[in-house]
């Protein structure tokens, strides 16, 4: 029986040379709708996720490069650069934060894979319908100053940044791994 969902689950690839368009209108509504139906212990809805386009990505660039001046005072202006245009790489930014709640069922490492769940589904969706993603984290994701100015509070965790856009140029294919080098029969015979 072949699956069109099983090919191109087997088949992602993430882009990470992205230009515009990104996804708009019913499109983009639809892939929101996918990070939606993450699985989701006791119905928390323990996620967020933050949309940044045009100007918007000026201004995390900005924040990165504050970030960036109030960690080290050896900062050069190329690392400044560098940091101010790393929102410009794609047309919109989705931030993925997981609003972790204090829950007697459902421990807040379940609650962060949820959104986990909810960003992977959106590089699906973005893959199934022409457009791209990639997902990145690195210093900025886990920097107080960045959490703070995207209002990130104490209690939520900022799981990084899905850049998106139209792929830019081949992608490169994703080696076949085996998968009996990672799944394991338990307990073993």
């Amino acid at each position: 029986m072949k699956s069109e969902l099983l090919d191109l689950m087997c088949h992602r690839v993430s882009s990470p040379r992205l230009e515009t368009p990104a996804p708009q209108g019913e499109v983009l509504e639809n892939i929101f709708k996918t990070a939606l139906r993450a699985p989701d212990h006791m119905l928390l809805r323990p996620w967020r996720y933050l949309v940044i386009e045009g100007a918007a990505r000026g201004r995390l660039g900005e924040l990165f490069c504050e970030a960036a001046l109030k960690e080290s005072t050896d900062v050069t202006d190329a690392q400044l650069e560098k940091y101010h245009a790393m929102p410009l790489r794609a047309p919109m930014i989705i931030v993925g934060i997981a609003e972790n709640q204090n829950h007697k069922k459902v421990p807040t490492e379940e609650q962060v894979v949820s959104c986990g769940v909810g960003m992977g589904y959106m590089l699906l969706a973005l893959q199934s319908v022409g457009f791209g993603g990639v997902w990145r984290t690195g210093p900025m994701a886990i920097n107080a100053i960045v959490k703070k100015g995207l209002g990130v509070q104490e209690h939520e965790t900022l799981l990084g940044f899905l850049y998106v856009g139209t792929p830019k140029g081949e992608l490169k294919p994703v080696p076949a791994l085996k998968t009996s080098d990672y799944f394991q029969r338990w307990p073993a015979l």
